[in-house]
């Protein structure tokens, strides 16, 4: 099989819904940081741009890693493919890349980009003439143009539903969810965070503002986790406080054969090993790593326990927590999710799972260890897995 090695990563800092990054245009944010990789290798040959992106919906519409192509500094002749699996399509658009690699192509930039303060709003057609219902949904996230059979077989609960289910069925603790999150603030570190972070310029009338830093971090206590209400279910467990956030940002990565290595003068963080997809019921999306993750041992015999580095998405403290105690991992362990993940540091759909890829392979290079498990629970009911391995 062919080596594919992971050998830069860029990003823009993550942003609040409606915050630094509100003005800036997804396509615009995915252009970016393409040109920042390219700036950091002059006279890199890509063979194509392959970006995740879940909403697709307004300004990411018509195959957004084509309109970033053409926004960026790489030639009209690049071709571009736009994936879709919710949460994990910065990942998968990881995983893709290295199928295009060793189908042939010496280098590929991949990665994902998501605005959900620019989610339109979205309306259907009228169905019958002169209609006066008008059916309107916010594309931010979740549920939009229910059909009726998948609502009656498998529910249509919200995100936070579901972490509660979780919660509820794996017995995850209140204060452990929120133990959880008071860890994932206090590992983060915006120093740590910075060698990976391209600025983003934004003009504007009075001059220019330079978005330099994560925006969604935040200090906080135990005693403020704990005040939170938890107004997705009566009696519940999960808050805003133990929950992702709804973010805005971009991630781009060099994928490179060896040939492309060499001939580019590319240094590798990481080498791209096995992936696995797996589908789980909706309503306990959660638990999509699990799944994933099983199906990865079976194809390279390394279970989660056996990796060295693990990056989980943080969509929320209780899904993290179930996937780590099935895996026989302790909730704090250090090796898990080390700088933080999407409770701290935000979670923008399509691109958080390129966002902890990068941040894997970074690890992997920095700190001498041999494996990185990467995974992510997805919207609907699946989990994505992808192991990374010492260059």
């Amino acid at each position: 099989m062919t080596d594919v090695f992971l050998c830069a990563h860029r990003r823009t800092p993550i942003g609040r819904h409606g915050g630094a990054l509100a003005m800036v245009r997804p396509d615009d944010m995915a252009a970016h940081v393409i040109d920042g990789l390219l700036t950091l290798h002059p006279g890199l040959a890509v063979d194509e741009v392959i970006l995740g992106c879940a909403n697709q919906a307004g300004e990411d519409n018509r195959n957004i890693a084509r309109m970033a192509v053409l926004l960026s500094r790489l030639p009209e002749t690049v071709p571009a493919l736009t994936v879709n699996r919710l949460c994990a399509s910065g990942l998968d658009a990881v995983i893709a890349g290295a199928r295009a690699i060793r189908d042939g192509a010496d280098v590929v930039i991949a990665g994902g980009v998501e605005s959900m303060t620019r989610a339109p709003f979205v309306m259907a057609k009228a169905e019958t003439a002169f209609s006066r219902q008008a059916e309107i949904h916010d594309t931010t996230i979740g549920w939009r143009f229910i059909n009726d059979r998948i609502a009656r077989a498998y529910g249509t609960d919200s995100m936070p539903e579901t972490a509660e289910t979780v919660a509820a069925e794996q017995g995850i603790a209140r204060a452990d969810q929120d133990a959880f999150a008071l860890r994932s603030q206090s590992r983060y570190g915006a120093d740590w965070h910075a060698a990976d972070i391209l600025p983003v310029t934004i003009p504007g009338r009075k001059g220019d503002t330079v978005v330099a830093q994560d925006e969604h971090p935040r200090p906080t206590t135990a005693e403020k986790l704990a005040a939170l209400p938890t107004p997705f279910r009566s009696g519940g467990t999960v808050t805003a406080g133990n929950a992702a956030g709804i973010n805005d940002g971009a991630s781009a990565l060099i994928l490179a054969s060896g040939a492309g290595v060499r001939q580019h003068g590319l240094t590798p963080l990481a080498r791209i090993g096995a992936a696995a997809s797996a589908g789980v019921a909706p309503r306990i999306m959660g638990l999509g790593p699990v799944a994933a993750a099983a199906r990865l041992a079976a194809r390279t015999g390394r279970g989660p326990a056996d990796y060295d580095i693990i990056e989980l998405n943080e969509a929320f403290a209780a899904q993290v927590l179930a996937c780590l105690r099935v895996w026989g991992i302790a909730d704090d362990a250090p090796h898990v999710n080390a700088h933080g993940g999407g409770i701290s540091m935000g979670h923008p759909l399509g691109m958080s799972g390129a966002r902890i890829a990068g941040t894997a392979a970074r690890r992997l290079a920095e700190g001498g260890a041999q494996s990185a498990l990467v995974t992510l629970c997805v919207g609907v009911g699946q989990g994505v897995a992808l192991e990374l391995l010492a260059p």
